[in-house]
This record gives structure tokens, sequence and C-alpha cells, in this order.
């Protein structure tokens, strides 16, 4: 036999910064064969021909595009079905890096919620400006024990979603005002989900305005709110202020973060203004 004109496997790998296990895997796909085959050694040998062969399977494995494909067009080379072949791969890219910004997007809300939380100012009530947030809810009242009495409201919110809403940090509790006003903080009015700009929530959601709210950060979980509620209620009387919405409550550290309970961070949000007869 005559290997004047042929390379051997590793020859052809060190040429083309492949391995021999990658040309071994290219064979057994029917994506590049050898030129020969030794009967009697089993060497494997490839010849000048292929290495056109191979600049394309490298250009197109750069291009992302799969194995199969490139096989199947190797079998039937043609300019028309190149160019569809990197149209489709092109339209795949430009997808992948909107669903990557848009992941980036919600890491980066989750990082700056997380910074919030982990700020050391707790216990304290101020007056903050809230910006918009978008919301879908579940007018239902519950008693809050733990995390796990939101767990079948959760679900129903989630219900009936194309892609699951991930929900750590976000499920908000709400109390109404007319409830705030008599002091009845021991229960809830509603369930809700703060969703991202990014999430595409199927259902009703409701977008929120941003407005002035008395706000407090506490460590521990919705069981210990009501107590906070009472001294919340009392500065909103002191500095003259009147409620101007529901009351939102959210664990921005829960056991989906962390399975210490007393690591739990939750802020309460009270809207209110100005009364009108206050000077």
């Amino acid at each position: 036999m005559n290997h004047r004109e042929l390379f051997l496997i590793g020859e052809v790998a060190r040429l083309f910064h492949l391995s021999t296990g990658t040309l071994r895997h290219y064979e057994q796909l029917g994506v590049l064969m050898p030129e020969v085959v030794d009967e009697e050694t089993g060497y494997r040998y490839y010849s000048t021909r292929q290495f056109e062969s191979l600049n394309t399977i490298r250009y197109l494995r750069m291009m992302g595009i799969p194995l199969k494909e490139i096989a199947r067009f190797l079998q039937n080379r043609d300019v028309g079905q190149m160019r569809n072949m990197l149209i489709h791969q092109k339209e795949e890219i430009i997808e992948k890096e909107r669903q990557l910004k848009r992941v980036e997007r919600k890491i980066s809300n989750r990082l700056e919620q997380l910074e919030d939380a982990l700020s050391d100012r707790f216990n304290e009530i101020q007056i903050m400006e809230k910006p918009s947030m978008r919301i879908a809810w579940i007018r239902n009242q519950i008693v809050s024990k733990s995390y796990l009495d939101l767990e079948k409201p959760i679900r129903e919110l989630d219900a009936n979603q194309t892609e699951p809403i991930v929900f750590l940090g976000k499920v908000g509790l709400g109390i109404t005002r007319e409830n705030l006003i008599q002091k009845r903080v021991n229960h809830y009015d509603m369930v809700y989900i703060i969703l991202d700009e990014e999430d595409e929530y199927q259902g009703e959601a409701e977008r929120l305005p941003a407005c002035n709210c008395v706000t407090l950060k506490f460590q521990g979980g919705h069981p210990q709110a009501p107590g906070h509620y009472l001294d919340m209620l009392e500065y909103i009387e002191e500095h003259k202020l009147e409620i101007d919405g529901f009351a939102r409550e959210v664990t921005m550290i829960d056991n989906g973060f962390t399975s210490d309970t007393s690591q739990f961070v939750t802020e309460i949000q009270i809207p209110v203004k100005k009364k009108e007869n206050s000077k």
C-alpha cells in the first residue's frame, strides 16, 4: 500500500489542532471517513483532498452548527444549502443572545435585591419612594405561620404558564388599606408575585405606580411581621400621614435562599400620602 500521499490520524490531528478522539468521533458519525484503513494494523490515513472538508467542518463547528447537519451538507455540498444553514444558525444565535440577556437582567435584579436585603439597616422605619412594579396576584385571605402556607397560592399563580416563573425573593403578601386602618394585621388579604420586566406572564397582571411608602426591613419572616406593622401604623399617625393603598410585604431572603430561618429578611411597604388637612 502506497501511503506517501496519506497522513496518519495523529499527523492530521496535529495539523488541524484536533484530538485523535475528535477525528474518530467524526468517523463514527459519518462526518469524515478516513481515506484508508489498513486492514492489518488498523491505522487510519487521510488524504490531502480531505483537508478541505476538515476546514469546512471546523468553520461550521465554530458557527455552532451540529455535526449531523454538517454531515448532511458534506454529502451534498450546495451554495443554497450553505446559505440556508447559516441563516438558520444566525437566527438561533440571535434568540440565544436574547435569552442570555434576559437571564443576565434577572440575575442583576436578584443581586440588587440581595445586596439591599443584606444591608444592616434593620428595624428602621423610613419614608422612601418606591418604583413602579408589575405584579400578578390572587386575592385570598391567608394566615402565614410559615413559608409553607404560601405554596398553594404560589402554585395557583404558576398555573398555565408556558415557562416557569421563578419566585425566589419575589412572593409578596398584602393587607388592604381598610384592614390597616383598623389595625387588623394578623392575616393577609392577598398573595402576589413581583414580575421582572423580563417575565412573560400568561394571565392577569397589574402595574402598580411609583409611590411614597413607609418602609421597614427586619430579620425574620411573615410570622414576625404583625408587631412591626403596629409600629409602622403608629409612625404614620405621628407623622400625620394617610395610608394610600395596600401594604406590601416581601420576604427578600427566604427558604429558597437559606434553610436557616434566622437569616430571613422581610420588608414591609405601606403606601402613604400627606393628610389633606395637615400642615
